[in-house]
């Protein structure tokens, strides 16, 4: 197994994006980056501020000039995202309402229309993320099961099993296009959606024939707010994992709440995201062991706490990445004391 440096520090747009500067184009948030001393940027591919997925999906010259926006603050592009795009893919009625927002004005209120735009636009990523050179896409699964993840009353028999092959039919197209661009889906295994731990993206994995292309984002913080043993995952699904989020969380339960938040705001809650190094994760296990592993893309910054302003965690979080960032060893530390022997020597040493 080849260790591998990851690459880094880079910062996830999405949360960062706004309508006044520097945050309101790709040029001047790139320029903000920069300057914290980041060296990656993963846009969110649905922010028009930021990005046209339409025209990079058509046009290799668009994303040639994209890429050269970003290289000319130093950086490159890690991966685009299509988390809200990819949420569409599979909606439960539950939440048609509360999605709505996030698809084109034109196919609201249209489950069936908003659907098909999700799909096509989570394949045109497929195709972008191949004119600009990358690897590696970011998204969500979306969710059919989500509302009987803790069922009363329970579960019919085979609803669950419905729900995930129903997600795994209109996964399976969207896979085989990134197939033919050569580019793995890391789906963030994330609380509200059917991919939300090991055993559900298990799940998925078998119906989609152990597709080469179906991977994981790994993000420690999602798996601090569900009590899940989130360093023991690297060992089991290190290979699947092809994308990186750098997101701090701390779940600190009491007599009154517990995991399920209580309905309680964000701050309240005794789960809650933190910024890098403020919350519970124990990242000088995970980098290690993701170096160990030979992880070979970019941690990525994804800033969202529930205390600190994002300008100050994004800034922190530059620095605290870099730190944790491990540049391998060609050599063992005990080299030195190597006595150079040679088989005949190994017998003698061994009596034989």
């Amino acid at each position: 197994m080849t260790m591998k440096t990851i690459k880094g520090p880079a910062i996830f747009l999405a949360q960062f994006a706004g309508d006044k500067p520097p945050f309101n184009s790709l040029d001047a948030i790139c320029g903000w980056a920069a300057g914290l001393g980041f060296k990656g940027v993963q846009i969110p591919s649905w922010d028009a501020r930021l990005f046209d997925l339409k025209k990079a999906s058509e046009s290799k010259t668009y994303c040639d000039e994209i890429a050269g926006v970003v290289a000319r603050h130093g950086m490159v592009i890690t991966e685009l995202s299509t988390h809200l795009q990819g949420q569409l893919v599979a909606v439960h009625p539950a939440y048609d309402a509360a999605f709505d927002g996030f698809a084109a004005p034109e196919v609201r209120g249209n489950p069936a229309a908003r659907q098909a735009w999700a799909v096509d636009q989570v394949k045109r990523a497929a195709v972008a993320s191949r004119h600009l050179g990358l690897n590696a896409h970011a998204t969500f699964s979306g969710a059919l099961a989500w509302p009987y993840v803790y069922p009363w009353p329970q579960r019919p028999a085979g609803l669950v099993e419905t729900a995930f092959d129903e997600l795994a039919a209109r996964w399976r197209p969207i896979l085989d296009v990134f197939e033919e661009n050569g580019v793995d889906v890391a789906y963030e295994i994330h609380p509200g959606e059917d991919l939300h731990d090991g055993a559900t993206f298990e799940m998925f994995l078998e119906r989609v024939g152990n597709h080469p292309r179906a991977n994981m984002l790994y993000d420690p913080s999602h798996y601090v707010l569900q009590a899940l043993d989130y360093v023991a995952n690297i060992d089991i699904y290190h290979a699947r994992i092809k994308a990186f989020h750098v997101k701090d969380a701390e779940l600190n339960p009491t007599g009154r709440i517990g995991v399920y938040g209580g309905y309680q705001s964000w701050a309240d809650r005794a789960g809650r995201f933190r910024s890098p190094g403020d919350g519970q994760v124990d990242f000088g296990a995970i980098f290690s062991k993701l170096t160990r592993y030979g992880f070979e893309g970019w941690a990525v910054l994804e800033w969202e706490c529930a205390l600190k302003h994002p300008e100050d965690g994004a800034r922190e979080g530059a620095d605290f990445i870099k730190r944790h960032i491990i540049r391998v060893t060609e050599h063992a530390f005990d080299d030195f004391a190597g006595a150079g022997t040679d088989e005949a020597a190994n017998r003698r040493m061994l009596g034989l």
